[in-house]
């Protein structure tokens, strides 16, 4: 049994099954024993899983590039803010170099009071703590984390809060009997704190995700986890030793940043991004100068992006 696991066990003793935010949050990000605070680096060929970022330096040129054309064609001109939601080893510091650049996570940093420029995330969503609910009879029921046996167990409690409920409404209506879905709240909030400090700008999310019509292709939910880059559905297993994921409602961010004054620009596959940001001198800067290695080096991180990443993430870009 993990440390981690060894005190959420107490939790539950103590309290009872706890909601699956509180676990996942535990599991993530406790200050001592979380997924994203212990010293080992989970990213990369010896870690658990490769992200968007670590191809490097493709991916930074062409969002940075993409970045500077879309506040260009809304008329921004002099100094221009990118604040990095989810900056971790901060891998896209040098490709915002020359403006302003301030990373943020979830346990430090902070958004500036008032700024224009552009709020950038990369995977940033899809790790917010999730709770879950289960259809059943008409209606919508939570499900808590408990203990029995000597492993955490799924269990069915009562009726979700009425917060949840409209978001389930809202956003994965209609569903059949006993599917399983998720309410990122937290994903909500951060797009009501972006929409409160971004003055003018956009907001330049990347991340894997659904709309709420692409919502029923997931009937037992999207919740996953990642270890030595083997995926698993055993989100329950070894509390902090692996990481856990929920894909991005798209929908939702959408549609709650609208609420928010944030105007819906583009939604489109990575891709497609990507080959906007390079279509104006044909990849040439992404690409770059140097030796051979280097060339080829990039021109498989571009490949990578294109064909792979590129059509398994998107992109969803809000202006205000």
């Amino acid at each position: 049994m993990t440390a981690l696991a060894a005190l959420i066990r107490e939790e539950v003793a103590r309290s009872g099954p706890v909601a699956f935010s509180r676990f996942m949050e535990l599991s993530l990000y406790h200050p001592q024993f979380g997924y994203y605070r212990r010293v080992r680096d989970p990213f990369g060929k010896a870690g658990d899983y490769y992200t968007a970022e670590q191809l490097q330096p493709v991916f930074g040129i062409l969002i940075a590039a993409r970045i500077r054309s879309l506040l260009g064609e809304m008329g921004e001109a002099g100094e221009m803010t990118v604040v990095e939601l989810g900056a971790g080893r901060g891998e896209m510091a040098e490709a915002f170099a020359g403006m302003p650049y301030i990373p943020i996570d979830l346990d430090g940093g902070a958004l500036p009071d008032r700024f224009r420029g552009c709020v950038f995330s990369n995977e940033f969503f899809d790790a917010l703590p999730v709770d879950v609910a289960v259809r059943r009879s008409g209606e919508f029921r939570e499900m808590r984390v408990g203990w029995s046996g000597e492993r955490f167990v799924w269990v069915e409690a009562g009726r979700v809060d009425e917060e949840a409920e409209d978001y389930l409404l809202r956003y994965a209506a209609p569903r059949q009997e006993g599917e399983i879905l998720e309410v990122n709240r937290e994903a909500l909030r951060w797009m009501e704190r972006v929409a409160r400090h971004l003055e003018r700008g956009l907001v330049f999310t990347v991340d894997y995700g659904y709309t709420a019509r692409e919502a029923a292709r997931f009937p037992r939910g999207t919740l996953m986890s990642y270890r030595r880059h083997q995926a698993s559905e055993a989100v329950l297993e070894d509390p902090g030793e692996r990481d856990i994921t929920a894909h991005v409602p798209f929908t939702a961010l959408e549609e709650h940043g609208k609420r928010c004054g944030l105007e819906p620009l583009r939604f489109e596959t990575l891709a497609r991004t990507l080959l906007d940001a390079g279509h104006a001198d044909e990849f040439a800067a992404a690409l770059g100068a140097g030796d051979s290695a280097a060339q080829t080096r990039r021109r498989m991180q571009l490949k990578t992006l294109l064909f792979g990443m590129g059509e398994t993430f998107r992109t969803l870009i809000q202006r205000k």
